[in-house]
């Protein structure tokens, strides 16, 4: 035992232990202890490693019977193996490895070819090549880099990682001996420049690789020179000279050239190669291209962070694929990200900087977002300057989220943040207070203050990125002035108030800008945890400050209205759970001294929102006290509106009527009001005092009509008993006796030059609510059917209004069957391009829902309404009004052809074939025949330009009808739809000449391309767009429609209906020649 913890004792410091005759052993007993810890090991070996080393085994023994085709192809597990096998037989027999490696080569690129070994080392390159692109030319080419074929879906893969490999194997012996990489260089270099595009691809793909392995192998030599260097430097200070010092002055020097010779590799692959095939017109290969240039350039700066090469990085971010533009973007950032590479860069974003931020609005998202990444990176590291920022804070409120997204995340970096990289390193954000943070978002929203939905875009940009938007209890601290940090002005404390519902309502998962895919929102079960979970921090905060901001911002419209609506986001069990009931109490007597302090529209919904939310939410006793304060409101307005037409029959003022109205009606839009008497009252104000204000008028009609539908709503349609029948009818009757009233009287109004439009609006409005609600097919069998002829009140009724509101109720009125659709349809639809681009959405969604309906005669409806389109535009010219209105009002009848023709492109063109074939065999003869007619009387001669398009029309008509044609039943090719948002023109610098000297034809076809790229699509493209991105071209083109008819309008011939019917005609359902389309 004593010599057992004797062996385990440490030994003391100082002299070692004396060695014992025991610690020597004999040669041969070493050899037998050696050779029993080898049978020990393999015995004691796990099974894996024994089935690792047998699968080796297999694999080697496989890779002998395989070409390294069929590797490539379909065994990448054993490209490692060949490679090792390839390398080992290079010793003994070089020129049948490099045969073997260039077979693979012409294989992958898909040549069939017979070339044997002794022709390739006989001929030379060129005419090697020259036999490969004719075996292209002649078919016999399997392509396997495009091939859509399950086994190959890895042949990319294999491929990179074959040469990969081989260059790595290589690195300790032939890949300097000036003889297989040359070879192989100067085939790869060869056959990417052939015509065949296959060729191309394979070649590119592996020249490009190459360079790739070169690096790696040049960055491994780099660190064994710098390795060599320094012990050479440590052997020198202890011998100027010696073995050691010349072994590791030749290490040294071969490594050197080792790493020349692989740079000068890389430098004639890029100049035969990356510079011919950067510009190919391929797009995939010149994406490939620029990927590679920027690994370069990160991985490898010493030889790649040259102007000379960066250059080709510059001139492809004006490439015409959206695809290669990205690439260069996303290679620019990997450079930029290396704070290392910012002082090389000067020059360079000196150069391209204004193409990067023109990027920010490339008409590719994916490439826009890219651009305001890049964008972000140069703010950081101070190469731009505030002013070039102006035109990316537009796009705060741009259409798509992804760009909206980007640019909030730039902002936060740049402008609240103010994450900026200096000599003495970033600065620290995290610490920087709240406050400190919310008073530079308020200096944003200053520029956004007049407008509550751009705010909103601007907070939903920025809200991911901005903790100190949810910090609740800074913000609330902040609008009671408990925060001395910063003072806030009135404009700041409304956009405080802003931003604080807005930032909670995204907290709580609600959306605060519309959305784009009207897709409904869904949460998993931990996305609602989170949501509840900021729902109860967000209570938390405002439970017992809530009133105190009630209290101080109830006589500032612009700030209750957001503050009432913060309401309908808490958690209102959780008064109850942490007793703050009084709390509560307080918050809803300050809403309803809220709703009686104010007449506008938003605080007044909300006021009536936010007390129906407690009614519904609320638990036990408070549920019953909000209940009752909402009963108190209701029968106070009915009484202040009773009072208020009393004082205004007495003669007094009517602003008193006019708000409690106003209070009325968003009362009434939630909830049925009880009250006595208060319809017949305002039947009698009505009917006796004619001169009232016009709102005033609408307001009453708009109670009188609700207090209707409620009352229709509550008895029922089943079995209704009579004396609510009968109150029912007299409400109606007297409803419907003002309406029409106001109808007769409101023309006459309107031609004395009155004001009526808000009533008109109204009226008009009410009257088709009411046809729909007492609809014939629904109470067909009660008295509530609608016994009153109304087809002249629909007349006037279409013919008085040219609002969108009204354009609804008309549409309501065609849906529902209540007026003849033979008149009305084609009113509306003659209207479809008259009112502006809203106005056309609807009318665009009417025609969609009737083309539903087998019952309709679209094509007929159409006609009617291109006709009497017609028929105003000819009253104009007989009422010989200004040009300028019979120029406008000839464009718009032309748009109303382009727009109906639309319907029948396309698909819909062979399904509708029998009602064009109709047009064409019956209608083309009354054509001609009124064509002829008007034309008689006019002199041709006098312009025969202008009259060019007609004697080509006519003549195309008699062809059709003289052979009696048909619809061609070719396929129509399809049109390119330009994908993503429309480019913003701006003006562009030419993207050439960044550095004398280095700059060739060559380029220009890259940025030249752009332009091509990028030029105006298809002025039939407009049509499929969405509203917004065809309101302001159709407004340039309504203009320049306007201007040339005011120079044309004395030569060109009077157009007549069948004219626009015609244009109609030609432009969707007859192939005419080009000269008349245009």
């Amino acid at each position: 035992m004593a010599e057992t913890l004797a062996s385990m004792r440490r030994p003391k410091r100082g002299r070692p232990p004396r060695p014992r005759e025991s610690d020597f052993v004999t040669g041969e007993e070493l050899e037998d202890e050696e050779e029993e810890g080898y049978a020990e090991a393999e015995r004691l070996a796990p099974q894996r490693t024994k089935r690792k080393r047998e699968a080796s085994a297999a694999a080697a023994a496989a890779a002998e019977d395989l070409t390294l085709i069929d590797i490539v192809k379909h065994n990448g597990r054993l490209i490692s193996h060949a490679v090792k096998r390839l390398v080992e037989d290079y010793e003994s027999d070089p020129k049948s490895v490099i045969f073997q490696i260039l077979t693979m080569l012409f294989e992958a690129c898909g040549a069939r070819h017979d070339i044997a070994a002794k022709d390739l080392d006989m001929a030379d390159v060129d005419d090697i090549v020259f036999k490969i692109v004719d075996l292209s030319r002649n078919g016999l080419v399997e392509d396997n880099y495009n091939s859509k074929r399950k086994d190959l879906k890895n042949f990319k893969e294999n491929l990179v990682s074959f040469w990969d490999t081989l260059v790595l194997e290589c690195q300790n012996g032939p890949l300097f001996d000036d003889i297989l990489l040359q070879k192989i260089k100067d085939y790869v270099i060869a056959l990417s420049c052939t015509p065949p595009r296959v060729y191309r691809q394979v070649a590119s793909l592996i020249g490009l690789q190459l360079v790739t392995s070169f690096i790696s192998v040049a960055k491994t030599l780099s660190a064994q020179r710098e390795t060599t260097q320094r012990q050479l430097n440590a052997e020198k200070k202890k011998q100027s000279d010696g073995p050691a010092v010349e072994s590791l002055n030749k290490r040294l020097s071969v490594t050197h050239e080792n790493i020349t010779y692989l740079e000068e590799l890389m430098r004639k692959i890029f100049s035969g190669l990356f510079m011919h095939r950067y510009r190919d017109v391929d797009p995939d290969i010149r994406m490939s291209c620029i990927k590679s240039l920027g690994i370069w350039v990160v991985s490898y700066p010493s030889l790649f962070l040259q102007d000379i090469y960066l250059k080709y990085l510059g001139w492809t971010l004006n490439d015409k694929n959206a695809g290669v533009r990205r690439t260069s973007i996303l290679a620019l950032q990997s450079l930029y990200d290396v704070d290392a590479n910012i002082p090389s860069l000067g020059l360079f974003t000196e150069r391209f900087y204004s193409r990067m931020i023109q990027l920010a609005d490339d008409i590719d998202i994916s490439v826009a977002v890219s651009a305001i990444g890049l964008i972000k990176q140069l703010l950081r590291h101070q190469l731009l300057s505030d002013d070039d920022l102006g035109p990316l804070y537009d796009l705060l409120i741009d259409e798509p989220p992804m760009i909206r997204r980007a640019i909030g995340e730039l902002v936060y970096d740049h402008l609240i943040a103010q994450n900026i990289k200096t000599s003495s390193g970033a600065r620290d954000v995290d610490n920087e207070s709240s406050e400190v943070h919310i008073g530079r978002m308020l200096q944003i929203l200053r520029e956004f203050s007049d407008d509550p939905v751009l705010s909103s875009y601007v907070i939903d940009d920025i809200w991911d990125d901005m903790k100190a938007m949810k910090d609740w209890k800074c913000i609330i601290s902040m609008l009671l002035d408990e925060t001395p940090l910063y003072e806030l002005t009135d404009m700041d404390g409304t956009n405080l108030v802003r931003m604080l519902r807005a930032s909670a309502r995204k907290a709580v998962g609600e959306k605060i800008v519309p959305a784009t895919d009207n897709k409904k929102l869904s949460y998993t079960k931990s996305q609602k945890e989170i949501l509840e979970t900021s729902k109860s921090e967000i209570t938390n905060a405002l439970m017992k400050r809530y009133p105190q901001l009630l209290r101080k911002y109830i006589p500032d419209r612009a700030k209750i209205s957001p503050l009432i609506d913060m309401m309908m986001l808490l958690k209102l069990e959780m008064y109850s759970l942490k007793r703050q009931e009084q709390n509560f109490k307080a918050a809803i007597d300050c809403i309803v001294d809220a709703f009686f302090k104010h007449g506008d529209k938003d605080t007044l919904r909300s006021c009536i929102k936010a007390i129906a939310f407690c009614c519904n939410k609320c638990q036990a006793d408070l549920l019953d006290y909000a209940g009752n304060k909402l009963k108190n409101l209701e029968d106070e307005l009915v009484l202040k509106v009773k009072t208020a037409i009393k004082e205004v029959e007495a003669g007094d003022d009517e602003y008193s009527l006019l708000v409690n109205l106003k209070r009325l009606h968003e009362l009434q839009l939630s909830k049925p009001v009880k009250n006595d008497g208060l319809f017949e009252d305002m039947y009698r104000i009505l009917s006796h005092l004619r001169e009232m204000d016009n709102e005033v008028k609408s307001f009453l009609l708009i109670n009188m009509y609700l207090e209707v539908a409620w009352s229709l709503h509550a008895i029922g349609v089943e079995n209704p008993s009579e004396s609510s029948i009968d109150g029912l009818l007299s409400k109606q009757s007297s409803l419907f006796e003002q309406l029409y009233y106001f109808l007769v009287v409101l023309p006459t109004c309107q031609k004395e030059g009155r004001s009526t439009t808000v009533l008109s609006c109204r009226v008009c409005i009410i009257t088709a609510e009411m046809w729909c609600l007492f609809k014939k097919s629904k109470y067909s069998s009660t008295r509530l059917e609608d016994e009153t002829e109304d087809e002249d009140a629909n007349e006037e009724y279409i013919e008085d209004t040219n609002r969108d509101a009204v354009m609804i109720a008309a549409a309501k009125l065609l849906l529902a069957d209540t007026v003849s659709k033979d008149y009305l349809g084609p009113e509306i639809v003659s209207h479809y391009v008259s009112h502006g681009a809203s106005t056309t959405e609807i009318i665009k969604h009417l025609i969609t829902v009737l083309k539903k309906n087998e019952s309709i005669d679209i094509a007929a409806l159409f006609f009617e309404a291109l006709r009497r389109a017609y028929e105003r535009y000819m009253a104009h010219v007989h009422d010989g009004e200004n040009q300028n209105l019979i120029g406008k009002c000839y464009s718009e009848c032309q748009d109303l052809a382009s727009r109906l023709a639309g319907n029948y492109v396309g698909a819909a063109r062979n399904k509708n074939k029998s009602e064009i074939l109709k047009i064409i065999q019956c209608d083309i003869p009354d054509i001609l025949t009124d064509v002829q007619k008007r034309a008689q009387e006019t002199n041709m001669n006098e312009d025969p330009s202008a009259w060019r398009p007609y004697f080509t029309f006519v003549e195309h008509l008699r062809e059709k009808h003289a052979k009696n044609e048909v619809l061609h039943e070719e396929k129509e090719e399809k049109p390119v739809k330009r994908r993503g948002r429309p480019r913003k023109v701006r003006d562009e610098p030419p993207a050439r000449n960044l550095f004398d000297g280095n700059s060739s034809s060559d380029e220009e076809s890259a940025s030249g391309s752009d332009q091509q790229g990028h030029g105006g699509d298809d002025d039939d493209d407009a049509f499929d767009q969405p509203l917004i991105n065809t309101f302001r071209p159709s407004a340039s083109k309504l203009r320049s429609l306007k201007v040339s008819q005011q120079g044309s309008q004395k030569k060109a011939p009077m157009a007549s209906a069948c004219y626009f019917r015609k244009q109609w005609m030609m432009r969707g359902c007859i192939n005419l020649a080009p000269s008349v389309t245009q």
